[in-house]
């Protein structure tokens, strides 16, 4: 072992902590190493940057702006009412249905886009025939990701290996190269929801006002500003009320009946009835509060806190969110969103009332928000958040969805029949896209989710780092001495089960890339076709079930679906090895040695 293999060991080992632990988003940790690479001199600084203008990076932006472009004409408007109507007459239908949409979107459209598209409706189309959001959203998380694997630009991974695969002197991948063995492993996955997995999801049912789903009923309450108070002719932002004992004013009741909404600017007046929301030990001291007369009997509903204008949502941390890792206090979350208030955070299976503006904020969190309408607008307004209590139709357009049809099928067509490579034909219908007014370029700049590109320009400095140094061979040799002498079929499926392991605790795109360049060298000192191990890493990358920090998408249900990290062990683990199986014995029929 050299010098160089032992310092790339060494930098890679600290990445898969890096990546399982969380302590840094993997956007952040990608480009970490990618510059310790280069300070260590593996790298030369044109080697280690050139991820950037890796076509793999370029496609997968693009394929962010054709996705946005797709939502945004209104093509898919029509899949929550036909959810809703399949939903009402049968659980089964419905679960068969929400798997094939996701599944066949995923096949084109990012898959992250897809659930996010497709959670408010889902979660709608729940509560409209009763049935209980964790039956419904993990389906809907494993379809879009089986879909994923049945097409080049089904998921970022894909396009990833084809171009890592492309720059080590292999053949790219085809757009419908995978497809055949996608289709399969997509029909046992939905098999296996609708006859086991049906089975092995937790019925968890929520409450019919959101105030009881978050606990608020020892949280919000009412009080009444007496004369002799001191916040009587104050501002809200000045109040000692919220100055002092940090207390939340939701609402104010004037002159008996009058609804007024809390701004920070509002001047309290006597006798003002405010809901406030505060914590068990702020009541308490409420009580001795000089001014303040407590009514802790009352328990406030939905409708108690709703006026003509204000509502409850439900609003999920994106995975790419920059509110992560940062507290309501530090983002000035009121003051920023015009006075939209956060009333309760459900973390995982967690529900936080208490300490709520310290809390720091994680990807997957759902925050209960108590906004009006226009302020519901600014929060759809960025990526940071996805309201998933109601969902949102774009505005039909026939001729868009006709221009965004016929542009698609011409990006997949030419790349299909070898007319143009992928990063060509997806960059030029970008371009005509925004030339045809289907979407700006203001919002395919928004489109496109740039921590992901930063990602993928990171890992790909990785594999390269292995494959320049030996450390791709030496690692091959290692997996070959030990299973090698059990033929190509048995080193393919430990492979792919390394693969689909460390998928299940890392990001894919990191699994891939550091996987592609050891496949490539396990199949050259076999002496066999290098295209079963390159599928086995794509495929399996993908793959993961077992976790909810496996994939975005099951991060993205963990908390709206009330799941608890057990619940995916126990669904997604049999899925997985049965999946595990499948392609060993698939991938070597399709793509012989």
């Amino acid at each position: 072992m050299t010098v160089d293999i032992a310092i790339v060991l060494v930098i890679i080992g600290f990445a898969i902590y890096m990546f399982v632990s969380e302590m840094f988003s993997i956007d952040t940790v990608s480009i970490l190493i990618m510059i310790l690479l280069m300070v260590t001199g593996i790298l030369t600084p044109n080697e280690g940057f050139a991820g950037f203008s890796n076509p793999a990076t370029i496609t997968v932006g693009a394929m962010f702006v054709i996705s946005a472009s797709i939502f945004k004409s209104g093509a898919l408007n029509n899949v929550g009412s036909l959810l809703t109507r399949v939903g009402r007459k049968s659980y089964f239908l419905c679960l068969l249905s929400i798997m094939l949409f996701s599944g066949i979107l995923s096949a084109f459209i990012n898959d992250t886009a897809v659930v996010a598209l497709m959670m408010p409706i889902v979660i709608q189309v729940g509560r409209d025939s009763n049935i209980s959001p964790s039956k419904l959203l993990m389906p809907l998380s494993f379809g879009a990701l089986l879909g994923g694997i049945c097409t080049l630009i089904g998921t970022s991974t894909n396009i990833l290996v084809s171009g890592i695969a492309q720059e080590l002197g292999e053949e790219p991948f085809r757009m419908f190269e995978m497809t055949p063995v996608g289709v399969i492993l997509l029909v046992a996955g939905i098999s296996y929801m609708l006859f086991v997995g049906y089975f092995l999801l937790p019925d968890r049912k929520i409450a019919a006002n959101l105030t009881e789903t978050y606990d608020m009923g020892n949280y919000l309450t009412e009080i009444v500003l007496l004369p002799t108070s001191k916040s009587v002719g104050v501002a809200i932002s000045d109040s000692p009320l919220t100055k002092d004992l940090d207390i939340e004013i939701i609402q104010i009741t004037r002159d008996g009946n009058q609804r007024i909404r809390a701004y920070p600017t509002t001047i309290l007046q006597a006798n003002d009835v405010l809901k406030v929301r505060c914590e068990v030990e702020k009541l308490k001291k409420l009580k001795d509060e000089k001014g303040i007369e407590l009514k802790p009997d009352v328990k406030l509903l939905d409708e108690d806190i709703k006026t003509k204008n204000t509502k409850l949502y439900e609003a999920i941390v994106t995975p790419n969110s920059r509110l992560r890792g940062k507290s309501l206090k530090e983002l000035n979350f009121r003051n920023h969103y015009e006075g939209a208030s956060v009333l309760a955070i459900r973390h995982r299976d967690e529900i936080v009332n208490q300490k709520l503006t310290r809390t720091n904020l994680a990807a997957g969190d759902v925050l209960l928000i108590d906004a009006e309408q226009w302020q519901l607008e600014k929060l759809r307004e960025n990526d940071d958040l996805l309201i998933i209590s109601e969902t949102e139709r774009p505005r039909f357009s026939y001729r868009k969805i006709a221009a965004v049809i016929l542009i698609v099928t011409g990006i997949v067509l030419a790349a299909a029949l070898n007319i143009a490579p992928i990063i060509l034909s997806a960059s030029v219908g970008v371009t005509l896209m925004i030339l045809l007014n289907l979407i700006s370029a203001e919002e395919a700049y928004k489109a496109i989710e740039w921590k992901v590109i930063f990602l993928l320009a990171g890992v790909l400095s990785m594999g390269v780092a292995l494959q320049k140094t030996g450390a791709a061979d030496l690692l091959s040799d290692l997996l070959i001495n030990s299973f090698g002498l059990m033929g190509p079929h048995a080193v393919l499926a430990v492979i792919f089960f390394i693969c689909f392991m460390l998928t299940n605790f890392m990001s894919n795109n990191a699994t891939a890339v550091l996987l592609v360049p050891i496949a490539l060298a396990t199949a050259n000192s076999l002496g066999v076709s290098s295209r079963p191990f390159l599928m086995a890493v794509t495929f399996a990358a993908s793959l993961a079930f077992m976790t909810p920090m496996g994939y975005q998408t099951n991060t993205m249900i963990y908390s709206p679906g009330n799941y608890r990290f057990k619940d995916y062990l126990r669904v997604g683990t049999p899925l997985n090895i049965i999946l595990w199986i499948l392609a060993s014995l698939l991938i070597p029929y399709f793509f012989p040695f």
